[in-house]
């Protein structure tokens, strides 16, 4: 959107008069008034580009709310099986240090580097992960005994995720 100055009797408009500043949060303010999210405006020396982005913060968050209302459908008892996880097992956790794709074989038909139950040394592979057709080998820092793997075998993972969970020896 280009705006040239209104000249009235060889004077320029009140807008040219403002302070920079005050021409930004006049342009800020038209933005928001006509729900704009990107604004342009092009002078013969002078460029402007605003975009308003919206704080992902402030987006409403949905809270399930208990309800005492009877459901619109009735099931028999014997079908509502309530889902419930089995907790994991106690021990120390290995996590991911990166995000990527977690393979637990150097090669789809190799044996896993590690499975349950093994004594891992230090040093040990235990895993690969893929971060950008880059394979990273993920080492035990200690003496361990492997009790869970926790993650499938070319699942992707998140920095920081659980891969296993081990108990010092």
């Amino acid at each position: 959107m280009t705006k040239k100055p209104v000249e009235k009797n060889g004077e320029k408009s009140s807008s040219e008069h403002l302070e920079p500043l005050e021409k930004l949060k006049s342009f800020y303010s038209f933005m928001k008034e006509n729900g704009l999210d990107a604004l342009e405006l092009e002078e013969k020396d002078f460029s402007l580009r605003l975009v308003r982005r919206k704080n992902p913060a402030l987006r409403p968050i949905p809270v399930p709310v208990a309800s005492s209302q009877v459901p619109a459908f009735s099931a028999s008892p014997a079908a509502v099986q309530p889902t419930v996880e089995a907790p994991l097992p106690a021990g120390i956790k290995i996590k991911s240090p990166m995000m990527g794709i977690f393979y637990r074989a150097p090669t789809p038909s190799s044996p896993p580097f590690v499975k349950e139950g093994d004594a891992v040394k230090p040093g040990q592979v235990l895993c690969m992960i893929e971060a950008m057709k880059v394979f990273n080998e993920t080492r035990a820092e200690f003496p361990c005994t492997i009790v869970k793997a926790l993650v499938e075998n070319g699942k992707s993972v998140k920095a920081g995720q659980d891969l296993f969970i081990v108990e010092r020896t």
